[in-house]
């Protein structure tokens, strides 16, 4: 048996973060049904992520965004695993009313972006971007790709719409691709009046708010040298 077949248990504490989590895979698999999330325990706290968007061809100009929560757990534990976001829901579903013990799903799943891991740290602020601004471009950014699809589109056409819209910098935000603001949007991130601070660390940007963070990976022929990318 492999380390990736052990079964283990993480211990949520309480049905608020339960609900917590169930709430973050809800809203992640609106945006991809059939996806994975990672989930990562390091001592007493779970650090969850989910792939938003990614680049699907060598060149594509669609940044790697993830969406991560984290959680503290009630137990420490040591865990570092990939899996379907349908099974983690089917054993929250089936908890109970008082159930706060979830079992990891045994099989992982191997998906390039889980290989692809953000920086723990240093990060350093690097500026800041109000709630109004990303909601208002993943609104335009949405309503834009909806427009350039035709209703029975090939895969080839979806991608590079989505490239063009989502990895483009969003207005009012330079340096910020616009796919950062769909991920903060989709994820329940957002809330009117709030300033979300951007932090840079190496090839990675992150921008945070007390509900969570969205970690974006631009491609390579996007970095300027001299800018913050």
């Amino acid at each position: 048996m492999s380390a990736a077949d052990v079964q283990t248990v993480l211990d949520l504490g309480d049905r608020e973060a339960v609900a917590d989590l169930g709430t973050f895979i809800a809203r992640a698999r609106a945006i991809d049904s059939a996806g994975a999330i990672r989930l990562q325990a390091v001592g007493p706290v779970l650090a969850m992520y989910v792939c938003v968007l990614r680049p699907r061809m060598l060149g594509e100009e669609t940044p790697t965004v993830l969406g991560m929560r984290a959680l503290p757990l009630a137990r420490p534990a040591d865990v570092d695993t990939t899996v379907p976001m349908a099974s983690v829901a089917d054993r929250l579903a089936r908890l109970g009313d008082g159930g706060t013990l979830l079992d990891v799903p045994p099989s992982s799943v191997h998906v390039p972006w889980a290989a692809v891991t953000p920086p723990r740290g240093p990060w350093a602020r690097v500026g800041e971007v109000s709630a109004e601004v990303l909601t208002a471009a993943a609104a335009a950014g949405m309503a834009e790709v909806a427009a350039r699809v035709p209703e029975q589109p090939g895969a080839a056409m979806v991608d590079g719409a989505r490239a063009h819209v989502w990895g483009r910098d969003v207005d009012g935000a330079d340096g910020l691709p616009a796919g950062v603001a769909f991920a903060a949007e989709a994820l329940g991130f957002l809330r009117p009046g709030e300033t979300l601070p951007i932090f840079e660390s190496g090839a990675w940007l992150r921008v945070s708010s007390p509900r969570g963070h969205v970690l974006c990976r631009v491609p390579g022929s996007r970095r300027v040298p001299g800018s913050r990318r």
